[in-house]
């Protein structure tokens, strides 16, 4: 379903990505984890369009030019010379780290809004019930401002927001960022949920090592904006130099 070749980016000449691969077939629910500034967060946005056409960044008090080279390719596709919305278009949606929602909507106009690419109100109206459904929270507070919900709400309101256009592959980035262990726990049973019987194929970025594992069939390890390695969590844990350097475990 997803294949990455190669990509690389920098911002001015701080390498961010050097030559990332990376594979995902239909129906899986594959890991992206290490540790924080390992790259992660860039790669889910190099595949979700958000890099290719930035033309800078800031870092501390100053701007950087971004450079990105490879290829992303979406269903035997190539994607990554098209916009962000023309991606999300063919059924790729990004969760961002920590929802980032449209703070002065309410959590339904949030939600509305992310059935921009649904073909008909009836088809907004069904998704907008199988995201209440998802998340029950949503649902009563559905007309809260967003800017005045938890960390926990704004991450189910992030993904309920991608859910409601039907994606056939979503990125999720970091989302136990900052939660508690029991909103942590709730929120990754949602988001296998999400994968068992929506049938959603996932790619999860994420620090927690042990949820990320438990979760996903395989993973892929980052470090200073390399994949350095792929397996099972099995395999994986089974590498003494992966775990201890770059799992801390």
């Amino acid at each position: 379903m997803l294949e990455v070749k190669n990509v690389t980016v920098k911002f001015d000449t701080a390498m961010v990505l050097d030559d990332a691969n990376l594979k995902i077939n239909k129906g899986e629910l594959v890991g992206l984890v290490g540790p924080n500034g390992a790259g992660k967060t860039t790669l889910l946005r190099a595949i979700a369009g958000l890099i290719k056409w930035q033309k800078e960044v800031t870092r501390g008090t100053r701007n950087a030019n971004v450079t990105f080279e490879g290829t992303v390719e979406f269903e035997g596709e190539r994607i990554d010379k098209l916009s962000a919305h023309e991606i999300a278009r063919r059924g790729l949606a990004l969760c961002p780290e920590r929802g980032r929602p449209f703070v002065e909507m309410t959590v339904k106009d949030n939600l509305l809004a992310g059935g921009f690419l649904c073909k008909s109100s009836d088809e907004i109206k069904n998704n907008l019930v199988k995201v209440y459904e998802l998340f029950p929270r949503l649902k009563e507070r559905e007309n809260q401002v967003s800017g005045t919900l938890s960390g926990g709400e704004r991450q189910m309101l992030c993904i309920g927001r991608a859910l409601m256009h039907q994606p056939k592959l979503l990125l999720v980035d970091e989302p136990s960022s900052g939660l508690a262990p029991k909103l942590k726990e709730d929120l990754f049973k949602r988001i296998e949920d999400i994968f068992k019987e929506l049938g959603v194929t996932i790619l999860l970025a994420e620090q927690d090592i042990s949820f990320a594992f438990s979760l996903s069939s395989r993973s892929y390890v980052m470090s200073r904006g390399h994949i350095i390695s792929q397996g099972t969590a099995k395999e994986l844990l089974a590498d003494e130099t992966i775990r201890k350097t770059y799992l801390g475990l």
